[in-house]
């Protein structure tokens, strides 16, 4: 039989074996069949191929331009993030005149401003449509007497409309959180108003010097967070409206 040149050497060879340049001890020596990393590449390494579902780069660009970096504006050093200063600088340059920078800024206002204007009709179009349906079901109802119905919220009524600006805008609680919201901070301002009346009343039916002194300090505590809750009241109704 054929002696297999692949086959081990013998405890005796092995015997015989100088160890030197690129000659290990045989006990280190790598097995046959045994891998030089058997835990194979460690989790989360740096060459890993992103799931289909993960967009890797885009998730990158997007964490530079918006990563925050300081630079020189006025003479001050300022926070903005890459995007803004990025921006910023190309407007300079087409200030000063550079052509290149000029065509890209242009391009990218104009760019711009058709999404806007984009974005803006689409919005009316929908008020239109939205107020037209609505005061059309509206009246329907009113016709038949159907009342077990709710409103609907926006109300076509709050729908503003203005045809000259090409704008639409809604006044009021627009959904139902924001009429719960409005609703439970003016029953809180309702019920601080009535605190304070009743320690006014008791203030001026009370004729120890003392316990007026302390009515009072009770009257300064409240009026200060009936004008908190009464500022975010008011704050909440100009949110709407705008």
């Amino acid at each position: 039989m054929t002696a297999d040149r692949r086959a081990l050497p013998s405890p005796a060879s092995a015997a015989r074996y100088e160890v030197g340049y690129a000659k290990p001890p045989v006990e280190t020596r790598f097995k046959p069949g045994q891998s030089g990393n058997p835990k194979g590449r460690p989790k989360g390494s740096k060459n890993r191929r992103p799931a289909l579902n993960e967009e890797r780069l885009k998730d990158i660009i997007l964490a530079e331009a918006y990563r925050e970096i300081t630079v020189r504006d006025s003479g001050r050093d300022v926070t903005v993030p890459m995007a803004q200063a990025i921006v910023r600088a190309l407007a300079v340059n087409a200030a000063k005149g550079q052509h290149r920078a000029q065509r890209l800024f242009a391009e990218m206002l104009t760019s711009t401003e058709r999404q806007n204007k984009a974005l803006a009709d689409e919005w009316l179009e929908t008020a239109i449509n939205y107020k037209i349906e609505w005061d059309g079901e509206l009246h329907r109802r009113a016709v038949l007497g159907i009342t077990h119905l709710p409103p609907p919220l926006p109300h076509p009524d709050q729908v503003k409309i203005d045809l000259n600006t090409g704008t639409a805008w809604i006044e009021g609680p627009a959904t139902k959180d924001d009429v719960e919201q409005l609703e439970l901070w003016e029953r809180r301002h309702d019920e601080w108003t009535h605190e304070l009346e009743s320690l006014r009343a008791h203030l001026e039916a009370e004729q120890d010097e003392r316990v007026q002194r302390i009515i009072r300090e009770d009257i300064e505590r409240v009026e200060q967070t009936h004008r908190i809750i009464g500022d975010l009241v008011g704050k909440l109704r100009s949110r709407m409206i705008g």
